[in-house]
């Protein structure tokens, strides 16, 4: 019989969807499940969205360009000049969703067997990305007492080799919902100039930021124009995971460049997702200050709620909606199973992401769970009150 691919084996299951067969097995017996295992916000996409597809008379749904629609990169310069970015339409390349901007970075700018260094917990997909890629990730821990700020520059220094081709971060993060500091790009930037490195920065919950502190992206007066990548998307800006558009920003002519031939390839990105989303970029100001209000509510009594359970840690997010806690329970992959497959109260349970899988570093986050706060109020209430009562139980067995 012949075999699949050593690269194939080593693919990691996704530690927010592996866990849907159960919750699926769960609603068939009658069970309600509250999923604040994944970041699929329920706010309503924005109508100028919505309507740019209802009301279009294409005729022909042909390709776009490679990188894009012109006219929709045109507008997301725009947009990016508002938030003190300032590229040209030529310096950026729209894909399919952020996922495929991140696998063409990787593509132009390493080679099998370099590394990248990332602070972890991470993006679970960056682990996937990587062995698609051929790359290792060497990983840089930061902790949950610290709330998981940027670990010292003294660490990152440590781990560069003549290998390393990069720092990547997610900001604000995913799964920690951690804002990074002017002070800490500001660090970030010095150790790539110094070292010749290119910074990564996933930056799809520029938004989502909370408390009056100010998002700061890598191409804002860092002067890492030769050093900075932007990884992009719509998927959470205007709650439009389903229509997989992205984009690859850089200001290194190379970088663009070599991304582009990737983006041949693949031909172009979906022409109907790219006439949404270049309506999108009209969504009133007025969207997204509702949107911020509703998620730093929803933080707030998350983490209150929380922050009551005996033994449970929690980091508190300044930014995207997501938080990390950490349980007292010993296996929160099993942990998570066991409350769609053996624990409801009034036929209702919760579905949690275990953090294990948002780590490259074995052993490391066995008692955390990811929690995403894309629920109402009252059923994050409720999924916590669940929460409490299934640890007590579960500990009791």
């Amino acid at each position: 019989m012949p075999s699949i691919s050593i690269k194939g084996k080593n693919m990691p299951e996704s530690p927010i969807r592996k866990l849907v067969p159960y919750a699926e097995n769960a609603k068939k017996r009658g069970i309600e499940v509250f999923h604040l295992n994944i970041g699929q916000p329920d706010i309503k996409t924005p109508d100028c969205a919505l309507k740019a597809i209802k009301n279009n008379t294409v005729e022909v749904l042909a390709y776009s360009r490679s990188e894009g629609s012109e006219v929709y990169r045109s507008k997301i310069a725009d947009y990016y000049a508002k938030n003190n970015i300032n590229v040209t339409a030529n310096e950026i390349i729209v894909t399919t969703g952020g996922s495929e901007a991140l696998l063409f970075a990787m593509g132009s700018i390493t080679d099998p067997d370099d590394e990248i260094i990332i602070p972890e917990p991470f993006y679970a997909n960056y682990n996937g990305f990587s062995i698609a890629s051929g790359v290792n990730i060497v990983p840089v821990i930061s902790k949950i007492e610290d709330n998981f700020a940027l670990p010292a520059i003294s660490e990152f220094e440590k781990l560069i080799t003549p290998n390393t081709k990069a720092i990547l971060i997610c900001n604000p993060g995913n799964p920690t919902g951690y804002l990074y500091s002017k002070e800490e790009i500001k660090k970030l930037a010095e150790i790539v100039k110094k070292h010749d490195l290119f910074l990564i920065a996933d930056e799809v919950y520029r938004e989502f930021v909370y408390d009056n502190v100010q998002h700061q992206s890598v191409l804002s007066g860092f002067g890492l124009e030769n050093h900075a990548i932007i990884i992009d998307s719509v998927s959470k800006r205007y709650s439009m995971c389903g229509a997989r558009i992205g984009c690859l920003v850089s200001k290194n002519k190379d970088v663009i460049n070599t991304a582009l031939k990737f983006a041949q390839a693949r031909l172009s990105p979906p022409t109907f997702a790219q006439i949404a989303s270049e309506a999108a970029l009209e969504t009133p100001q007025s969207y997204f200050d509702e949107v911020i209000v509703e998620y730093k509510d929803r933080r707030d009594i998350l983490v209150n709620e929380l922050q009551k359970i005996d033994g449970v840690k929690v980091a508190n997010p300044k930014g995207a909606f997501y938080c990390v806690a950490e349980l007292p329970v010993d296996d929160a992959d099993k942990f998570a199973q066991w409350l769609l497959e053996d624990f409801n109260i009034d036929n209702k349970t919760v579905m949690v992401a275990p953090a294990a899988g948002f780590y490259s570093t074995k052993g490391i986050g066995k008692n955390q769970v990811r929690i995403a706060y894309v629920l109402k109020k009252e059923d994050l209430i409720t999924s916590v009150a669940i929460l409490k009562a299934a640890i007590k139980k579960y500990n009791a067995n």
